[in-house]
């Protein structure tokens, strides 16, 4: 048995991605199908989903943070964090 799925989008949005799938020889059904499929195998959404950085900002941010007495963990104290993080989880059942 089909189940249906309705989604409300804007119609320059629903107007767009129809003449895109036409294009590939799609309708939109058909490619809604082929993302929900590809989800699956994927085990999650089939393409990075991420915000944008702005990496100026987040390099100024650093520099910031450092000038005013803010430390960072070499990667051996982070590494070593992280293990007792996991032993302190196991010994509590996490």
């Amino acid at each position: 048995m089909a189940k249906t799925i309705q989604v409300r989008v804007d119609d320059h949005l629903k107007d767009s991605a129809d003449a895109l799938f036409i294009s590939l020889g799609l309708d939109t059904s058909t490619a809604i199908r082929i993302f929900l499929t590809a989800s699956l195998d994927a085990g999650g959404i089939p393409f990075a989903v991420a915000r944008s950085v702005d990496s100026q900002s987040a390099i100024q941010e650093a520099i910031n943070y450092r000038k005013s007495g803010g430390v960072f963990l070499t990667s051996k104290q982070s590494l070593a964090n992280m293990r007792e993080a996991i032993r302190v989880g196991v010994e509590n059942g996490i």
